[in-house]
């Protein structure tokens, strides 16, 4: 439930597993929303992004390393939230895509007003930009049967089940793409490296996750062109702070 906008809402612990053993539940080490203002713009189909109404054959659902994230964007004026004033998250909810039947995915499938503030509120410690909240919305959930707090409420409930691996103790040893997956799935009972992308920035660093779901929301092998890099890709890990 959305935590008041006059109280610090703090979630989690699991990031400490950068720095324990084991596997890790909630990415959040330290989450802070203010009461201030939230301010978003409308986000729109375009020449580039056009709106496309087709058949939904599965989904994807998207997690980004956070600390790689801020190491492109601390400063951005976007990314204050995520990156600073304290705040620290590991993998973060980018957000859940409903996929095609082929290459060609649903996109802006219907017309929506902005996201009410206190649902975004409240999905801040999990996905921390409210501009990008309000993108998920707009570009993959109205294509989706459902309200916005039902397509939030289902991510939200995906990526909490999640559970990880120890990330500082694969970021110090040589890493490959597979060997990311393996290691994913190894922590999370019913999901196997083959339902999983990983996708990496052009130098090899750790981008983000892709998790392959089928059409009732179960874990499922992922299609050849669901991207990603080779499993035989080496991958780095950045743990932030310069290390």
């Amino acid at each position: 439930m959305p935590q008041p906008p006059s109280k610090v809402s703090s979630i989690g612990l699991a990031l400490v597993a950068l720095a324990l053993p084991g596997a890790a539940s909630a990415q959040a080490l330290q989450c802070a929303v203010s009461a201030a203002p939230i301010r978003v713009r409308p986000d729109l189909p375009s020449a580039r992004e056009p709106s496309r109404n087709l058949p939904i054959g599965s989904y994807t659902l998207a997690i980004s390393w956070s600390p790689q994230y801020c190491r492109e964007h601390a400063r951005d004026a976007g990314a204050r939230f995520q990156c600073g004033g304290g705040n620290r998250f590991g993998f973060t909810l980018h957000g859940l895509w409903p996929d095609g039947i082929g290459r060609e995915w649903p996109q802006y499938c219907r017309r929506t007003t902005l996201l009410p503030d206190r649902l975004i509120r409240g999905m801040l410690c999990t996905t921390p930009s409210a501009q990008l909240l309000q993108h998920e919305w707009a570009k993959h959930g109205t294509c989706m049967p459902v309200r916005p707090e039902q397509y939030f409420a289902r991510s939200r409930g995906l990526y909490a089940a999640l559970r990880y691996p120890d990330m500082n103790a694969l970021s110090r040893g040589p890493l490959t793409a597979g060997r990311l997956a393996t290691a994913v799935a190894r922590v999370n009972p019913g999901i196997r490296a083959d339902m999983m992308r990983i996708t990496a920035t052009r130098q090899g660093w750790l981008d983000e996750i892709w998790l392959c779901l089928d059409k009732s929301f179960r874990y499922a092998r992922c299609a050849p062109h669901a991207g990603g890099v080779d499993p035989g890709a080496a991958i780095r890990i950045w743990r932030g702070g310069g290390r």
